[in-house]
């Protein structure tokens, strides 16, 4: 008589797809330019968000009715799921909005990315499995690069201390909005489930921005529209892709490229400048990508991605 062999809750795969890898890199230097954006709009900033989510929608509903999504053959669950992950995603970018304007663009997206922690440690519990000694390494250069870009920023200044709670709630809630998507893009292919989470976090937005008494109609339309272009359609189309390409590890750590991208935006036009610390913070960020990167990872125990066409 054999023993049964004992249940694997995750089983080693290939390392992360050099696609996918590339799409979420390219998903985060795209979102970097947002903070730049939100502060030329000449609207309140959660306003800002309304604008970028309403002009995005209509090109992401014709690319998902393009690849083949019929919304009529979603379950009950299934918009469920949409409408709060849209709810959760409106909230995250009022939030983040308000305290883009209220402290540095590099200290705004480090706290606005606090997924970066909270999402691979779902990850984790999900699989019911410890990081690999390589994973954990990853994971530990990244986070003391991050806290040591975090920790520069507010020795620069105290003051930022408002924006940055505010960013890091927001933080909170893009995690909780990665950990929806997640779920619906078990079922779902990227585009008709970015644009259903789009459409769902409109009214929301509005309602924030309206009842905080912000000016919502803009006299000049660049910077909005390019707010709705490079982060909704380029940034979060290619970060939805990759959501259901790669593990909540890679997504963390790849989330750390942004406050690197959006330093150096700071730099350059708001004279926010990097020192020596700042450089080392973004080597060691680099350094776990090149490790994550390299490193086979573990499938999560959760149900297989629907594929993209």
């Amino acid at each position: 008589m054999h023993r049964r062999a004992p249940q694997r809750f995750s089983t080693p795969v290939a390392k992360p797809p050099a696609r996918a890898f590339a799409a979420v890199i390219a998903a985060n230097a795209a979102l970097a330019f947002g903070p730049w954006f939100v502060r030329m709009a000449d609207t309140g900033p959660v306003a800002a968000a309304f604008w970028r989510i309403l002009l995005a929608a209509p090109l992401l509903c014709v690319a998902a009715f393009a690849s083949g999504a019929r919304p009529g053959r979603l379950t009950g669950s299934l918009w469920a799921l949409l409408a709060i992950s849209g709810v959760a995603f409106a909230a995250d970018l009022g939030f983040w909005h308000l305290g883009i304007v209220r402290t540095t663009l590099a200290n705004a997206t480090l706290f606005g990315n606090s997924a970066t922690l909270i999402f691979p440690v779902y990850g984790f519990l999900v699989a019911r499995a410890w990081p690999g000694r390589a994973q954990g390494a990853a994971l530990l250069l990244a986070l003391s690069g991050g806290a040591l870009l975090l920790g520069r920023s507010y020795q620069l200044d105290p003051r930022h201390l408002g924006g940055d709670l505010l960013c890091l709630l927001a933080g909170i809630l893009y995690a909780l909005y990665f950990i929806l998507m997640l779920r619906v893009r078990a079922t779902m292919a990227s585009l008709p489930a970015l644009a259903l989470a789009t459409l769902a976090s409109i009214l929301p937005l509005l309602a924030f921005a309206m009842l905080l008494g912000e000016r919502i109609v803009p006299h000049a339309w660049g910077s909005l529209i390019g707010l709705a272009l490079v982060s909704q359609v380029v940034g979060q189309g290619l970060m939805i892709y990759a959501l259901g390409q790669l593990s909540p590890l890679v997504i963390g750590i790849a989330l750390l490229t942004q406050p690197i991208v959006a330093g150096a935006i700071g730099w350059v036009v708001y004279d926010e400048r990097l020192g020596a610390p700042d450089l080392v913070g973004v080597a060691l960020v680099a350094a776990a990508l090149v490790l994550v990167r390299r490193t086979p990872r573990l499938a999560p125990a959760v149900p297989p991605m629907a594929e993209d066409a």
